[in-house]
């Protein structure tokens, strides 16, 4: 079953102790449509400029990725972020954010796209993403991402957002944040009551955990000795997630599980290069042996 994903394409220049990457491809739909794709068929819905290298194109299609909904603007400018990583990965200090024709923004769906039965709405404004379910015919799994920013500038447009999906992917601090909980159960609760009955929460290198009604299910995260690069790390995760249970056609909490520990699998090795450099070499035999490493770190 294909997935629709609406967000970011991205050229991003990121610093971090063991690199620099300049005008790196990058954005939110970018990194999950990759990691998906190696579950299922990937639709991606974004904009670029004209400096959009027609290499990176080449690559997504490479990768089975539909870029019929990837408008061009002519004369505009591609999204760029900058940022800097210090030796804590988890929070990268924002040097320079420049929207360019991301900030006019206005998803356009192919026909095709408004039949997916499997949605991701990436980190736009929320906005957006009730424009996008609009125009969705009738999904069989929607879920969302978000930042602090919309939180923050546009909660109350969130809240009907995710009283529309089935799941919410978010990290803990953001979970906090929406919920004005300290407490991260009472949190997710509280975010559970406004509509989804999946919450995903991040913890980043400590792993992510499931909660799917009343149940909980904490999945590892994995010790790596190669770390370069965490930008898109979360997408990556979310991509695995939904990749996993576009192909499985389910959502039962078994699966769910299982998609959990392949959306950790997936960003796990995007932290390992730059950009998304490390799933140019990605085989379904990698993903299959860090699987199988996930579950020896957790069988007890």
């Amino acid at each position: 079953m294909s997935i629709l994903v609406v967000g970011s394409v991205a050229l991003d220049t990121v610093e971090t102790p063991f690199g620099r990457g300049e005008y790196i491809l990058g954005g939110s739909a970018t990194h999950f449509s990759i990691a998906a794709s190696f579950f299922t068929d990937v639709s991606l819905v974004a904009v670029v400029g004209e400096d959009f290298p027609d290499a990176h194109v080449d690559f997504l299609k490479s990768r089975g990725i539909r870029t019929d909904g990837l408008e061009r603007v002519s004369g505009g400018k591609t999204f760029h972020w900058q940022g800097r990583y210090g030796y804590d990965l988890s929070n990268p200090e924002t040097l320079k954010t420049e929207l360019n024709a991301f900030e006019t923004f206005k998803p356009k769906l192919p026909k095709e796209s408004r039949k997916s039965k499997y949605v991701f709405l990436a980190n736009i404004d929320p906005l957006l993403q009730l424009e996008v379910l609009d125009q969705i015919e009738s999904p069989d799994f929607v879920a969302c991402d978000t930042m602090n920013f919309w939180i923050e500038s546009k909660s109350q447009d969130l809240k009907r957002v995710i009283s529309k999906v089935d799941a919410f992917i978010i990290n803990e601090g953001e979970a906090r944040l929406f919920a004005k909980e300290r407490n991260l159960i009472k949190a997710v609760r509280t975010i559970q009551s406004w509509g989804p009955k999946t919450l995903i929460i991040k913890q980043g290198e400590y792993g992510a955990l499931l909660f799917h009604g009343d149940q909980i299910f904490s999945a590892p995260g994995l010790p790596l000795e190669e770390i370069k690069d965490p930008t898109g790390a979360g997408d990556s995760f979310a991509g695995g997630f939904m990749g996993y249970l576009a192909k499985m056609t389910s959502s039962d909490v078994e699966d769910l599980r299982q998609a959990v520990i392949y959306g950790s699998v997936m960003a796990s090795f995007n932290v390992e290069e730059f950009s998304c450099d490390r799933m140019r070499t990605l085989s379904q035999q990698d993903i299959l042996y860090r699987y199988k490493e996930f579950q020896n770190l957790a069988r007890f």
